[in-house]
């Protein structure tokens, strides 16, 4: 903390009597304790902390200002009824003259000084000629301005008042930060709080378009895949293609309306697994089943890789199906035709646990993208392809191993495919 001073007549130095500089300690005693007071209200210490330093300094009259924005605001002042009052930084005041050249401003006698009496008249409220400004400021910043007129008895202020007033600076300089430091403070929890509120809003409307969504979903999902089912049984060889893209796609929006469910749960807590004891094998089997139809019209092999004799798994049975499902049909949808797809599943005996794997031979991932694919909403690339889907189908994935205490991750290089991967433990 400091003062610049950029006066043209600097205060001489001055020797402080031994009965002055105990009055000088006791004061600054006072203002230290009025500082550290828990509770007290800003203008309350001001209003303390001005009376403590027109008494030292033997005057009537006298104002603490605050910067706020562009202007200087009157805190506390011996003339109650100009606080409140504001003065711009741009004014031709005495105390923003000081503010804007970071200089105390002395005058002797304001009776001759145009600067004063193209304000207003100086006999209206001072009985004395001479004023004095200064400036506070905190690290270069401007936090102030303090004015002081009016000596008492048949003295006048003089020069060296301004070293007096140098005095108690640092005093009024931590008050002021303090306040500073209080308005930051709530603004920031004012802020915290609105976006608190903003974001129960989202959440509350997120919650009511999910609900709504798949309430208006199901129906209409269902009566198609019956439609499907009945068509199935009519129709001609030719079209049975346009048949089973039609079934596969339907199947892929009932999934998406069930990953909406369940992040939704899991978001909230409110998802409990529901353990059964499966076997690795035949879940792979029941993943690989559901898409064979799709990977027959993208051109793409399926190949399953399980020992029999794995052990068998606890697990929520129907979570961890569509988690193989989500990265069999993302495989899919990035893989290009006549390539494999391998799932399958290995016992790490050294952990106790169940890798499950689905590797394909598609474009591959660069090492910034593996960090972010199973975030909400993320999208391996731009392609637009009926399988890529709004990028929930990973976040989806992550949550639902995350609920069973496991890890899913990914390894890949660009042009080498990519291994998705989850481990359960036993």
């Amino acid at each position: 903390m400091g003062i610049t001073m950029n006066s043209d007549t600097p205060p001489e130095p001055h020797t402080l009597s031994v009965e002055r500089a105990n009055c000088l300690l006791e004061n600054i005693s006072k203002i230290i304790k009025i500082i550290n007071q828990k509770g007290g209200k800003f203008n309350k210490r001001l209003d303390d902390i001005l009376a403590i330093i027109l008494d030292y300094m033997g005057v009537e009259q006298g104002s603490i200002m605050v910067l706020e924005g562009h202007n200087l605001i009157v805190a506390t002042a011996s003339r109650r009824e100009i606080i409140g009052e504001k003065q711009a930084m741009d004014s031709d005041s005495i105390a923003a003259l000081a503010a804007r050249t970071a200089a105390p401003v002395f005058i002797p006698d304001i009776s001759i000084d145009p600067r004063f009496n193209n304000k207003r008249p100086h006999n209206q409220h001072y009985k004395r000629n001479a004023l004095l400004s200064l400036p506070i400021f905190q690290d270069e910043q401007l936090l102030g301005v303090i004015n002081i007129t009016d000596k008492a008895e048949d003295k006048d202020l003089l020069q060296e008042d301004i070293t007096y007033l140098l005095d108690f600076s640092t005093m009024i300089i931590s008050t002021l930060v303090q306040q500073r430091l209080h308005q930051e403070l709530r603004r920031q929890k004012d802020n915290l709080r609105h976006k608190n509120r903003a974001l129960k809003r989202q959440e509350s409307l997120r919650d009511e378009l999910y609900k709504m969504l798949i309430h208006d979903l199901k129906a209409p999902l269902a009566e198609v895949v019956a439609n499907l089912d009945i068509m199935s049984y009519s129709i001609s060889q030719e079209n049975r293609e346009f048949l089973a893209a039609a079934q596969i796609s339907c199947d892929r929006a009932v999934r998406m309306a069930n990953n909406l469910v369940a992040i939704n749960k899991m978001e909230d807590g409110k998802l409990i697994p529901c353990p059964e004891e499966v076997h690795p094998r035949a879940l792979l089997e029941e993943a690989l089943s559901a898409l064979r139809g799709l990977a027959r019209i993208k051109d793409v092999e399926l190949v399953l890789a399980a020992d029999p004799e794995l052990p068998m798994a606890y697990v929520d049975r129907i979570l961890i199906l569509r988690v193989l499902q989500n990265l069999l049909t993302n495989a899919l949808g990035y893989t290009t035709p006549s390539t494999i797809i391998t799932a399958g599943c290995n016992y790490l005996a050294v952990s106790e646990e169940l890798e499950f794997f689905v590797q394909d031979q598609g474009p591959g991932l660069s090492e910034d993208k593996q960090e972010k694919i199973f975030e909400k909403y993320s999208r391996l690339s731009e392609k637009q392809d009926a399988l890529v889907g709004t990028g929930l189908g990973l976040y989806f994935c992550r949550l639902a191993i995350e609920v069973h205490k496991g890890k899913i991750a990914v390894n890949s290089r660009p042009g080498e495919g990519c291994r998705f991967y989850f481990l359960l433990r036993l």
